[in-house]
C-alpha cells in the first residue's frame, strides 16, 4: 500500500545527523518516495533503506543536478529523479566495468531507466569507471552501496584515488558527494571490501578527502548496532540490516 505524501512529509531527526539536529524531510522528498510508478520491490525495500531520512540529510532539492554513481537497480534513481523534478536531472551511471564483470540484474534496472518515460529526466551514462564525467556540472554525486566495489578486482580495481579526482571536478563549488556504505570491523580498512563487501568509513574519509573534499556530516539513520560486521552483507541473517553510515562530503566553495 503507498502512504500518501502529507503522511511521510514530517520533521524528522535522522539519527544523529549533524549531532542530532532536526532535519525536515521537505514535501518533494515524501512525494518522491511515494510516486506510484516506483516498483513494488522497491517500495518493500523503505523500511530499511530510509529514503526520506537520508534524501532529507542529504539535502535534495527541486532543480538540481545529480548523479547516482554506480545506479544498480535504480532503487535510489527513481526518487532521486521525482525529488529532483521536472527542472532537475539525475545522471544514472554506470561504470563498463560493472556491465562487463557482472550479472545483468544487477544493473537492468538502470539501464531500463534510459527510456521509461515515467523518470524521463533521468539520463543514462556509461563509461570506464576511471573516466567518469557527466555533461554539466552537478549539485551532488550520490553512491550508496558501492563506494567499497571501487577496490574490488571486478572494478578494474578502479583507481580509486583518479575515481575521487573525477567526482570533484564533476561537481559544482559547493557541491556534495554523498556516500552510503555497509560498515566493517574498525581498523579493518579495506580487508573485507572484496570478502565480506564492507568497509572501514575511516579509509572512505582519508581517501575522499584526499581528493580535497570537507567531510561535513554523517547521520547514524543506517546504523544497525546489532551487526558485528563479521558476515558478508548478502548473508540473509544480516542481509538488508547491515550497519551503515552516511557521509556528506563537500566540495568547498573557494579552492
Amino acid at each position: 500500500m503507498k502512504i500518501p505524501a502529507m503522511a511521510i512529509s514530517f520533521m524528522l531527526v535522522a539519527g544523529g545527523a549533524a549531532h542530532g539536529a532536526q532535519i525536515v524531510a521537505p514535501p518533494s522528498i515524501a512525494a518522491a518516495v511515494a510516486d506510484p510508478a516506483r516498483p513494488a520491490s522497491d517500495v518493500a525495500r523503505d523500511g530499511m533503506r530510509k529514503p526520506v531520512a537520508v534524501l532529507a540529510f542529504a539535502d535534495v532539492k527541486p532543480g538540481n543536478r545529480v548523479a547516482d554513481f554506480m545506479s544498480g537497480g535504480g532503487y535510489f534513481t527513481r526518487i532521486l529523479s521525482h525529488a529532483v523534478g521536472p527542472s532537475g536531472r539525475v545522471y544514472a551511471f554506470v561504470p563498463d566495468e560493472e556491465l562487463k564483470n557482472c550479472d545483468a540484474a544487477e544493473t537492468d534496472g538502470s539501464m531500463a531507466l534510459g527510456h521509461d518515460r515515467a523518470y524521463a529526466n533521468v539520463l543514462l551514462l556509461t563509461a570506464p569507471v576511471n573516466a567518469f564525467a557527466t555533461p554539466e556540472s552537478l549539485d551532488m554525486v550520490w553512491t550508496a552501496q558501492n563506494y567499497h566495489d571501487l577496490h574490488n578486482a571486478f572494478m578494474g580495481p578502479a583507481d580509486v584515488a583518479q575515481v575521487n579526482k573525477r567526482i570533484y571536478a564533476a561537481l559544482k563549488p559547493g557541491g556534495v558527494f554523498l556516500i552510503i556504505d555497509h560498515v566493517a570491523q574498525a581498523g579493518s580498512e579495506l580487508r573485507d571490501t572484496n570478502t565480506l563487501h564492507r568497509i572501514d568509513p575511516e579509509a572512505i574519509v582519508r581517501e575522499v578527502q584526499a581528493a580535497g573534499f570537507r567531510l561535513e556530516a554523517q547521520s547514524d539513520v543506517l546504523r544497525n548496532p546489532a551487526d558485528a560486521h563479521a558476515l558478508r552483507v548478502f548473508d540473509p541473517a544480516i542481509r538488508g540490516r547491515t550497519d551503515q553510515i552516511v557521509f556528506k562530503f563537500r566540495k568547498p566553495s573557494t579552492p
